[in-house]
């Protein structure tokens, strides 16, 4: 989606749920919040709308609020308050439906209030530090090297039974989960607002572009390294 469209997607939603005394708030999370990073043309609109407590099911089910709402090609509860919709231009939106004390469910990092009817700024102040904490304190280094040996072994193990996805899967995406989170966290790059602390994988080769290519490089490879039996 271009910019242009993508912008006056964001200012349609605003402006439609405006429109519901049913709603307190709208909170642009990821991309969309043009906080951190700016949204490109594969970007999706990712956000929060806070309603009066009894009204979620409401917006969940009859998605009429949205923009454009007839060009939907496919829409699903994907979580018990969050939905994915796809329209038939290929643009993809994410969004979960609160009530102001359902919101401290979420995990937030980066995000921009549209609509405040309910001064939930300082609640979501407070999510936001409280993920922060979250993503940085609830796993050690020790913990996490051990995570990333162990599901290498497990992972080559699958690949040498023949389990070929399996092994690639754990190799490939569990174990370099592990191995990013322990770079990012180890870093003088930690800080960096590209990162994203819900995420290890993205904009990681934008931080550390060498090893990012390295990496993409190692990932890459049909095959992995045999195990010796022992």
């Amino acid at each position: 989606m271009k910019i242009i469209k993508y912008d006056k997607f964001t200012d349609d939603l605003k402006d439609k749920l405006l429109n519901y005394n049913q709603v307190t708030g709208l909170v642009a999370v990821g991309s969309m919040s043009k906080q951190n990073h700016q949204p490109d043309e594969w970007s999706d609109h990712d956000f929060f709308v806070i309603v009066k407590s009894g009204y979620q099911k409401k917006f969940r089910e009859n998605l009429s609020w949205l923009p454009d709402f007839e060009n939907i090609l496919l829409s699903f509860q994907e979580t018990e308050h969050g939905l994915k919709v796809f329209y038939n231009n290929g643009h993809l939106i994410e969004f979960a439906v609160f009530d102001k004390e359902e919101l401290f469910l979420a995990k937030i990092n980066s995000y921009r209030i549209l609509i405040d009817k309910a001064n939930i700024k300082k609640n979501i102040e407070k999510i936001k530090d409280k993920t922060t904490v979250q993503t940085s304190s609830y796993i050690d280094n020790d913990l996490l090297i051990k995570q990333f040996i162990t599901k290498l072994v497990v992972g080559i193990g699958r690949y040498n039974r023949g389990e070929i996805i399996s092994g690639h899967q754990f190799v490939k995406v569990s174990a370099l989960n592990k191995l990013l989170l322990l770079i990012e966290k180890n870093t003088a790059f930690t800080k960096d607002k590209l990162l994203d602390n819900l995420d290890p994988l993205r904009r990681f080769e934008f931080v550390y572009p060498e090893l990012g290519s390295e990496i993409n490089n190692l990932l890459l490879n049909q095959y992995l390294k045999q195990r010796k039996n022992y």
